[in-house]
């Protein structure tokens, strides 16, 4: 899921303060917000396996995933039965109608393989059509929000064609979706996460984002009695997704795509003056695209090419390999300071060309390079923070979940709707809620992301591999929209360069520059637990820092698998901002 609206949330969700300088005075003013909760670390210890390690941001989905690794699926049919569980049990973050991107290490091969599916806009989906209704903007919320193809289904059945025909996986497609059924169909208790995003009273003013209750299908299928959030332990049951991954299991993807789940929805659509036709679900398809990577020490990080925010991902880390990040500290003021300056000059660049690559031409080569990397590292102030970044010239929410299996085999996989229940729309009679990714599209023509049909959006989404020795090393990710290469930055340089494991890494203080869940938001968001000495030093240098709660899912939820290649045992760690576990045998 992508961090959207949480400016809000987190004040209602986290105790904030605000602390900055006045001109009367060299010492921070804090002011403070109490909540009604403070979440708490996690006291379990890094699951260490030899077998094989899942880690996903909820505990039945990472134990759906790692049953199918002890029946003898390999580390891509885990993947996908994680996956397909967490469109049932985490449907705040992730449905059958959002999108996922997959990179997946084949061990055989010896390589990295990116898979791609994203959605589309639909053949109607022009910057005209909105303007005609009036929007200067595209509505994060409604029928007018769902205006792109649902990419998961489709990445589950390219993956598992990969599992197949290389991997000569055994594992039956319909197998893969026994839990997920179950859970459907039978009920799960509500956890603390679905709870929560389900409260309608979340914030009764913003009823952009919070009214969710004014759809009817959304109201019937995830309100008690049409009005109220199911408690946490209720038996939460969704009888029409179950009917929906039934026939999936049966007649795999297409029947997404061109049979009868694909009528429903376009027929639900079409009745609410919506933009995807048939035509647009029966040409739709995942693509294979080369990953990216750059040099990280002695790693190298792999990511995601655009559409994604992969290469910010890579330009952070490329601009620290300028710096010598382990004397700086870890949790020290320098260590906060560089990274964020760091990010700025990553943004700067992505804001300036990350769209669809059919659409435009990106010099990624240029971004990635060792020079460019030198280039914006020389700009940063390591006494100063940057109030404004301009992109250099090149010269020429959501879900992570990690598997690695006995042979090897990794994958890293993030998947998302957007905002918490995306659109907010749920087709009739499918139990799918559809994705708000194309209220990223901008209506100005002249934006890098204009909207248009056909095209693929702007997305957050990244999922990281760090190999070593051409193997698998880390394999880690995160949701939460500029969050994710922050926290991937987090959990890289405390993992590579101050030794902790990944439990250690995820459960360190973290912090969020930017924007959270898609509203502009310039501010420096630290947890609490960072001392007052580094967040004063930290205004002193400039930055507009704000203190949120110990814990909080502000900073959205992270996951990792460290890999001994000498030892041939793999370590999890999981977030314990979420509900998530991380398991192995």
């Amino acid at each position: 899921m992508t961090l959207q609206q949480i400016v809000k949330v987190s004040i209602l969700s986290s105790a904030l303060f605000v602390i900055g300088c006045s001109s009367q005075t060299t010492e921070p003013t804090v002011t403070q917000v109490k909540a009604p909760t403070t979440m708490t670390p996690s006291q379990k210890a890094n699951p260490l396996a030899t077998h094989g390690v899942v880690t996903s941001p909820n505990y039945l989905a990472t134990q759906a995933g790692l049953e199918v690794l002890r029946k003898g699926g390999n580390a891509i049919d885990a993947a996908i039965a994680t996956a397909a569980t967490l469109a049932v049990v985490y449907p705040q973050m992730c449905t059958l109608g959002g999108d996922n991107f997959w990179l997946i290490y084949d061990a055989k091969k010896g390589v990295i393989k990116a898979l791609n599916a994203s959605g589309r806009a639909g053949e109607k989906a022009t910057i005209d059509f909105y303007k005609s209704k009036g929007f200067e903007k595209i509505p994060s919320r409604g029928y007018y929000a769902a205006n792109t193809v649902p990419g998961v289904v489709s990445g589950w059945d390219e993956a598992y064609q990969y599992s197949v025909k290389v991997l000569g996986t055994k594992y039956k497609w319909s197998e893969l979706f026994s839990s997920p059924i179950e859970y459907a169909q039978n009920g799960f208790p509500v956890s603390t996460s679905l709870n929560y995003w389900t409260l309608i009273d979340i914030d009764p003013s913003d009823t952009e984002f919070r009214d969710l209750q004014r759809f009817d299908e959304f109201k019937r299928v995830f309100l008690k009695n049409g009005k109220d959030a199911y408690d946490v332990g209720e038996v939460f049951k969704q009888s029409d997704l179950a009917k929906t991954l039934k026939l999936i299991a049966k007649k795999g993807a297409k029947e997404f795509y061109q049979g009868s789940i694909a009528k429903k929805i376009v027929a639900d659509l079409s009745a609410h003056d919506g933009m995807l036709s048939l035509a647009d679900f029966k040409n739709h398809k995942a693509n294979w695209v080369d990953p990216i990577h750059v040099n990280y020490r002695d790693t190298v990080a792999y990511n995601f090419p655009p559409n994604t925010q992969g290469m910010a991902s890579l330009e952070i880390l490329n601009v620290l390999n300028n710096f010598d990040v382990k004397a700086l500290g870890e949790g020290s003021a320098d260590y906060y300071h560089v990274i964020i300056e760091a990010t700025k000059q990553a943004f700067a660049d992505r804001d300036k060309y990350l769209t669809d690559p059919e659409f435009a031409d990106i010099p990624l080569d240029k971004l990635l390079s060792v020079n460019h990397g030198k280039e914006q590292a020389a700009r940063i102030d390591m006494q100063k923070a940057a109030t404004k970044v301009e992109p250099l010239d090149p010269k020429g929410d959501t879900i992570w979940l990690g598997v690695v299996d006995k042979d090897g085999n990794a994958v890293s996989l993030i998947q998302s709707i957007y905002h918490d229940f995306g659109s907010g729309i749920v087709a009739k009679d499918t139990g799918v809620i559809l994705q708000n990714r194309g209220s990223f599209f901008s209506l100005d023509p002249k934006h890098v992301n204009a909207l248009m049909p056909h095209k693929r959006t702007f997305h957050t989404l990244n999922p990281a591999m760090l190999l070593k020795n051409g193997k698998p090393y880390l394999v880690y990710g995160t949701m939460g929209g500029e969050g994710q290469p922050q926290t991937q930055a987090a959990i890289a340089t405390r993992v590579v360069d101050f030794g902790m494991t990944p439990q250690e890494a995820i459960n360190a203080p973290r912090w969020l520059y930017g924007r959270t869940w898609g509203k502009a938001s310039n501010d420096l968001k630290m947890e609490g637990r960072i001392p007052k000495s580094v967040l004063d030093e930290l205004v002193k240098r400039g930055h507009p820092v704000k203190a949120v709660d110990d814990f909080t899912d502000t900073m959205g939820h992270a996951g990792a698998i460290l890999v001994n290649q000498e030892a041939g045992v793999m370590q999890g760690g999981t977030d314990p901002r979420g509900d998530g576990l991380a398991a192995g045998y």
